[in-house]
């Protein structure tokens, strides 16, 4: 494994500072959601989804810029199905009962600009706030439900000890992730979600890695106290989180600066997700753990008054 020689780094003795510039980013991302709210698109929300077919490749700004005179209100273009098919769906928050020729509208805008024989609507259908509001709570039921798996399988597959501090370190993700939504007015909407599931399967495989080290040290005979175990098994592995981090970043970066709407949304998630994902393992993570590790005998005594 690559190493970077000479590299070691008292992560464990500087986990205050850590914990603490954590606290402080999620307050102010909990600071910014409440204040400015959350861009909830038209899968949330409800609207109008129109899907057109076109017989050349257009691209989403191309049909955005089309669309921008006509007033739709919020609205959103994204690609779907394969680059060949040149399918391409917009998502309005107006519904067909506030604006009747609203397919009509917007169908024609695009036939003038790109030519009558290009565009064909395939689809046009209404997302009611009803039906938009059932998929937010689904959204945030898949999200909680991946939480308490998580959890499970830690505690069943290390220690329960471990647990928190990876189920603490997933939430820290989605609140910085959330927050980063919040503050730049990005929508929220399924894609995302699927990002925000993506964020937590990526930044729980780097906590399990430094987790099976941390056991591994502790199953050995090593003359180290409990903290330099712990030190010693995050310097180990922090190269290989390291390269591998950097490596996804690139792809999602390439996302981000070259990709349009829905796309540019996902890899703006992932690039939160990426950075905090190896951030959250060494603030919050494994201070959490030491933390509970210190304090097990208060914790069993505790529980002993409990049963008694």
């Amino acid at each position: 494994m690559f190493q970077f020689k000479g590299f070691h780094f008292n992560y464990v003795g500087r986990r205050g500072w850590f914990v603490a510039f954590s606290a402080l980013t999620v307050l102010a991302s909990l600071i910014i959601i409440t204040t400015k709210g959350l861009n909830f698109g038209t899968d949330f929300k409800g609207g109008t989804n129109l899907q057109f077919r076109f017989s050349q490749t257009v691209s989403e700004s191309t049909v955005r810029k089309t669309l921008d005179p006509l007033n739709l209100g919020g609205f959103s273009v994204q690609k779907i199905g394969k680059s060949e098919e040149n399918r391409l769906i917009v998502k309005m928050e107006k519904h067909q009962e506030e604006s009747r020729n609203l397919s009509t509208q917007v169908t024609e805008a695009l036939k003038k600009n790109l030519g009558a024989d290009t565009v064909t609507l395939e689809q046009d259908e209404t997302v009611g706030p009803k039906a938009g509001a059932d998929l937010r709570k689904k959204a945030e039921l898949a999200i909680i439900v991946s939480w308490v798996l998580i959890l499970i399988y830690i505690g069943f597959r290390f220690d329960f000890a471990f647990a928190p501090g990876a189920i603490v370190a997933l939430i820290h993700d989605v609140i910085l992730a959330l927050g980063g939504f919040a503050l730049t007015g990005r929508e929220i909407s399924l894609t995302v979600v699927a990002a925000i599931l993506t964020i937590i399967g990526y930044s729980i495989n780097d906590t399990i890695i430094i987790y099976d080290r941390i056991r591994e040290n502790l199953q050995k005979e090593i003359k180290l106290s409990f903290k330099d175990i712990v030190n010693v098994s995050i310097n180990e592995m922090f190269p290989r989180t390291i390269i591998t981090s950097f490596t996804v970043f690139l792809v999602v970066a390439l996302m981000y600066f070259f990709g349009e709407g829905e796309f540019q949304n996902f890899g703006f998630a992932m690039i939160i997700g990426v950075i905090t994902g190896v951030y959250s393992t060494l603030s919050v993570a494994c201070p959490l753990y030491i933390w509970i590790k210190e304090n097990e005998s208060l914790f069993q005594k505790l529980s002993t008054q409990k049963s008694s």
